[in-house]
């Protein structure tokens, strides 16, 4: 008798790997973030698409506050047209960093969103940082 766990039939490894493959095209987590930041190999632009009043009670150090209301074609040809954005938001709870890799997909970017978001930079120990960053974005 099988158990709960293998009474439905596993996918094939060839399935599998198409399935992570494909996950992780479209996310990435805190820690990969942060060894990009901290090893200095940082090829993406970290955007923290949360309310300014969040971003200035805590945030990734670096990132750079856009809320998803405020992207728009304008803001964005303030970088090259294959920049790879990576956004977050509050955390698991929040669907903020969905939906504004969806806006940046509409305006054709290339995305992904921080798995985890605020709360799993917290998770992993990270630093956040407070107040307005001196190079942080300010929207038009």
């Amino acid at each position: 008798m099988p158990s709960h766990v293998s009474e439905t039939a596993a996918a094939t490894p060839a399935a599998i790997r198409e399935r992570y493959a494909r996950r992780l095209a479209f996310e990435t987590d805190c820690w990969d973030v942060h060894e990009s930041m901290r090893t200095r190999t940082q090829d993406f632009v970290l955007l923290d698409v949360r309310a300014s009043r969040l971003y200035e009670t805590a945030h990734v150090p670096g990132a750079i506050n856009l809320s998803r209301g405020e992207i728009n074609e304008r803001i964005l040809a303030r970088w090259p047209v294959d920049t790879l954005f990576v956004v977050y938001c509050a955390g698991p709870h929040c669907n903020g960093a969905d939906k504004a890799a969806l806006r940046l997909a509409q305006l054709d970017k290339r995305v992904k969103v921080m798995i985890g978001g605020m709360t799993g930079w917290a998770d992993e120990g990270f630093a956040s940082a407070s107040g307005v960053d001196p190079g942080k974005l300010i929207s038009d």
